[in-house]
């Protein structure tokens, strides 16, 4: 009997035949998940160019089936029926039932082709785009935004027609959130970075970071990048590092995830945050709750929170005065000439540097919610129609100049610097910095429950750090929302104001101010 044949495994009367059919919906689901990011991680990096299309249509296909299997009618009357069932069914069942109905309703409405279609299309535009950036060719990227803009633009009309579209999307990478949301907590980030970067900027105390210049062998880097993976605390077992020009993380279970990054002789720190801030996404997939393997609740439960530990490990912790030890040892292991007699105050001032930049992923802890604030700006004026794709390198040159004080030399280090939009993925961008304040919550909730925080990242073994977060928020997978996890975490709701005030004491100090 097949797994997906609900007609023969329900009956409203019987709840047991109801969750055997619950089950076996959710293997066929996983296994499906699993290819699709098997092959939509892998694929970029290890396919031959000319992979590209026949793998638009794997993942086209697949995506297919899946939505078929999700969106059966069949599987709506199921979910109503458990859901009915409470006692029976049990808390893990109905927070099942609860993530399905909500992925089902993000899906139903819209047509199997036209998703299908959108699936081709971004496997295509992600193509286009890494040879777009190597060449500085932002033309040949161009048609492609604005394709899967409209794509993005019929499928939010199909999911809520009585919504715009962006907040369609915003709500898609962190529920409850929307354009409104956003306004007031970038409002409050524009605040106080905009004056304390300024400040920053004309202080007579400016850290150096010249103990980080040089040239350093990219095997090398390779080599240490295993040594971080190890030092924050991943399952190396569990974890394939690969290399690609945009780093990503994709969690395929607890037993299977994938951490990449890029090394750039130039620039060592790139390769040291770059894997530190993939390691924090890898360390939440690796550490959801193991009862939820194979489920639709075995994942992060939003892009905020992911982005929250991934920015925890980068700066929280990565940053801190009090790891400047233990991660000045790991680079002295592998670059002992340039390193060995650095110390770890010069080091950790030497990567806490404020420098307005144009390169998002090679910002500093101040500047990087700017660079955030540029992206969610000309997101939401595209989906508005008040500008098309011809007009983003512009926007983009005046945004970084105003927000920024910054002359874009690129394309290549301008709008083509990141491969989000290739991906699809408008309406991501915001969670980085709602994420860098989840984790200064957290961070401080930790403070307040006793944890000596820095003796924790001075002594190098971070295992305190993962024990809370596991236990507050990495096991609960997609059970529980963001907001339920900061609330009880916490014990309070979300507050911009630690982010804030994180901000404003680490470079008030930095810079003597």
């Amino acid at each position: 009997m097949a797994e997906t044949d609900l007609a023969q495994t329900t009956a409203p009367s019987n709840p047991r035949a109801d969750m055997e059919a619950l089950d076996a919906l959710e293997r066929t689901l996983f296994s499906l998940r699993y290819a699709m990011g098997e092959i939509g991680s892998l694929g970029p990096v290890i396919d031959p160019p000319k992979a590209t299309a026949q793998r638009g249509e794997a993942l086209a296909h697949l995506q297919r089936m899946s939505t078929e299997a999700l969106c059966d009618p069949k599987v709506g009357e199921l979910l109503d029926r458990l859901e009915q069932e409470p006692e029976l069914v049990g808390e893990t069942r109905l927070a099942q039932i609860k993530i399905l109905k909500r992925d089902r309703a993000s899906l139903v409405d819209v047509p199997a082709e036209e998703q299908a279609a959108f699936s081709r299309l971004t496997v295509e535009a992600n193509d286009v785009w890494r040879r777009a950036k190597a060449a500085n060719d932002w033309a040949s990227f161009e048609p492609y935004v604005d394709r899967i803009v409209d794509s993005m633009r019929r499928m939010a009309e199909y999911m809520d027609s009585e919504k715009d579209p962006y907040d369609v999307w915003l709500n898609e990478f962190e529920y409850g959130t929307d354009r409104a949301f956003y306004d007031s907590f970038f409002s409050q980030v524009k605040d106080c970075v905009v004056p304390l970067l300024a400040a920053c900027m004309t202080s007579r105390h400016r850290p150096s970071h010249a103990c980080v210049d040089g040239s350093f062998d990219t095997e090398r880097q390779w080599r240490m990048a295993d040594d971080l993976a190890r030092l924050e605390g991943l399952d190396m077992d569990a974890l394939w590092i690969g290399r690609t020009e945009h780093p990503f993380t994709a969690g395929l279970s607890r037993d299977f995830v994938v951490v990449t990054g890029h090394a750039y002789a130039d620039n060592v720190l790139s390769n040291v945050f770059s894997i530190l801030h993939e390691g924090g996404h890898a360390l939440y997939e690796q550490n959801v709750d193991a009862a939820y393997a194979g489920t639709s609740l075995s994942e992060g439960t939003s892009m905020g929170m992911h982005e929250a530990q991934s920015r925890f490990f980068e700066n929280l912790v990565g940053r801190s005065e009090a790891f400047a030890g233990p991660l000045r040892a790991v680079l002295a292991k592998h670059f002992a000439g340039q390193f060995g007699r650095v110390t770890a105050h010069q080091l950790y001032l030497a990567e806490n540097c404020a420098e307005p930049g144009p390169v998002r992923t090679e910002a500093d802890e101040l500047t990087y919610p700017l660079h955030i604030l540029v992206r969610y700006e000309i997101e939401q004026m595209l989906f508005s129609g008040e500008a098309t794709a011809s007009d983003i390198p512009r926007l983009w040159a005046d945004k970084y100049r105003d927000y920024l004080g910054v002359r874009v030399p690129d394309n290549t280090r301008g709008a083509l610097q990141d491969t989000h939009w290739s991906d699809g993925s408008f309406g991501y961008f915001p969670t980085y910095a709602l994420g860098s304040a989840f984790g200064a919550q957290l961070k401080a909730a930790m403070v307040r429950g006793g944890m000596d925080f820095n003796a924790v990242c001075a002594s190098g073994d971070l295992a305190p750090i993962r024990t809370w977060l596991r236990d507050n928020i990495w096991h609960w997978g997609r059970a529980k929302d963001s907001g339920e996890l900061i609330e009880a975490a916490c014990g309070e709701p979300f507050s911009a104001k630690y982010y804030t005030d994180y901000l404003t004491e680490k470079f008030s100090s930095l810079y003597r101010l």
